[in-house]
């Protein structure tokens, strides 16, 4: 499935601040800490939390947020479905980044083997 231009400028004006408390609700309801998801998120953006609480306060959006992000080498091994779009298919990079996050905090949430090794680093 090809992502349209008006689905890659939504992620680019979203906030990050306004998609966060989705992410800690998704996986403190599978009894994962909000720490890890911070750890999760550290690996893929060098963000510490700090830096992610400073991000949320500002109501960036996605667009600013992935310019400021120094993006993990390893994120091309994030592989998988997300929403029905394949990552691993998706051109516009943004797009890309946004759906590692959010496959990353799926990961977490399922507690998988990938993430678990992002959390043992």
């Amino acid at each position: 499935m090809h992502t349209t231009p008006e689905h890659n400028a939504k992620f680019a004006v979203m906030t990050f601040a306004s998609v966060y408390p989705h992410y800690v609700a998704k996986v403190v309801k599978k009894g994962r800490s909000e720490s890890e998801l911070l750890h999760v998120i550290e690996w893929l953006t060098g963000f510490d939390e700090k830096k992610v609480r400073e991000l949320i306060e500002s109501k960036v959006n996605f667009e600013s947020f992935f310019a400021q992000a120094t993006l993990n080498p390893n994120a091309h091994l994030i592989k998988g479905s997300i929403c029905g779009y394949k990552i691993e298919e998706l051109q516009n990079p943004l797009t890309k980044q946004v759906r590692y996050l959010d496959k990353l905090v799926d990961e977490l949430a399922r507690n998988t083997k990938f993430v678990r090794g992002i959390l043992e680093e």
